[in-house]
């Protein structure tokens, strides 16, 4: 089979760049021919954000690239993993006219939501949900804290609705998580269309030895990522081990403010794919202290691999990822007091902590391995095949 893969990177890597090429990586492996085109985002600043508003609702650009590229490629399919904002939904159209199956994949909330994470003003936030004009992302400015820059985002899902984009140009959608599948369902999306399929870890790693004697949290710096109930819940514990933090973002500031006031807690910014592998094949547990809806965190299916316990907020995706004293704990998204006893918990049995990381392996080896997400992602594929076949047939 023949893939045509897109993908947006946006400006500060994370788990849907990793999940991108992990895809196209597995896919060849089972002897597909996988061309992954992406854009990078560090175009916006050359574009200039007029251009880069217009070609967020349609890039006339994509289209004739992607028509091009599919009219003399002979690929099966076109799978996009994220279009926005460079690529823009006119890629879909060039499908279309090519006759090309369309997979879209939906790592975040962006079509339903402003933002892509259902959050703003440190809670979860639904408000657009269902609304094909998200005009309350716009009066919050929900996008980068910019009205005129929400507009266009609400706009461009606006557009779309109208024009039947989302409901007859993709052929399958790929959910991360039931609880995704459900939103997307709650917000106006064919429920025929979405089908599950979670992230993977590929090639699968050994289970790490434990006993380095630190916790260890590893993403994105920013407030829905719960940073600020992480590091006041840190502080108010009593015998906890110490705490290694890897990432960067706008939350950093307020980590390395914590980080020279509390010895327990270490700040060790960005670091290599390798590094922060071998950081969590050691660790005791992971925290997860996220407080928005996330697409399906790969960190957590990271720790699962290496057999590390994850201690993570009970909220979307993680609260079926995580089985309370098998595989990890759950505490209250933004509960500084759960958090602070689950922490001063596990760092005071060890032992019981320990013998987790047989579950935490299983947890893997059950869901997460690439062999199983092959055959799951090439059955999509071919029912991709199937309704555009019918529908060109009908």
């Amino acid at each position: 089979m023949k893939i045509l893969m897109l993908h947006n990177r946006y400006l500060v890597p994370g788990g849907e760049d990793q999940s991108t090429a992990a895809e196209a990586n597995l896919l060849q492996q089972q002897g597909c021919v996988v061309e992954l085109l992406e854009e990078d985002n560090r175009r916006v600043e050359q574009l200039g954000n007029a251009r880069t508003a217009i070609r967020t609702i349609w890039s006339s650009e994509s289209f004739q690239r992607i028509y091009d590229k599919l009219r003399t490629g002979k690929f099966d399919v076109l799978h996009v993993q994220n279009f926005f904002p460079l690529w823009s939904p006119s890629v879909y159209y060039a499908a279309a006219k090519c006759n090309v199956p369309v997979v879209q994949t939906l790592r975040n909330y962006r079509l339903m939501c402003v933002n892509a994470v259902f959050f703003r003003d440190s809670h979860v936030c639904e408000d657009c949900l269902g609304k094909r004009f998200a005009w309350p992302g716009i009066l919050h400015a929900c996008y980068r804290g910019s009205r005129a820059g929400s507009a266009v985002v609400a706009g461009m899902n606006g557009i779309h609705h109208v024009a039947g984009t989302w409901r007859k140009k993709i052929h399958v959608y790929v959910a991360l998580t039931e609880f995704a599948r459900d939103k997307y369902i709650a917000g106006g999306f064919p429920a025929e269309k979405i089908v599950v399929k979670p992230n993977f870890v590929y090639p699968s790693p050994q289970p790490g030895p434990g006993q380095g004697g630190y916790a260890l949290f590893v993403g994105r710096l920013s407030p829905e990522k719960g940073i600020a109930t992480l590091l006041k819940a840190w502080q108010a514990a009593s015998h906890v081990l110490p705490l290694k933090i890897v990432g960067d973002g706008p939350s950093s500031d307020i980590v390395e403010v914590a980080a020279r006031e509390n010895s327990v807690i270490e700040y060790l910014g960005r670091r290599p794919s390798d590094e922060v592998a071998q950081l969590m094949a050691r660790a005791e547990f992971l925290v997860f202290p996220t407080e928005c809806y996330e697409g399906m965190p790969r960190t957590v299916i990271e720790s699962f691999a290496v057999g590390t316990p994850v201690v993570a907020s009970n909220i979307g995706s993680t609260a079926a990822m995580i089985v309370s004293g098998e595989n990890g704990f759950h505490f209250t998204p933004g509960s500084v007091p759960e958090l602070r006893q689950r922490l001063e918990w596990c760092s005071q049995n060890l032992d019981q902590l320990r013998a987790m990381r047989a579950k935490a392996r299983q947890s893997f080896e059950d869901r997460y391995t690439g062999a199983a997400n092959a055959r799951m992602l090439l059955a999509i594929y071919e029912r991709a095949r199937a309704a555009a076949a019918h529908t060109h047939s009908g």
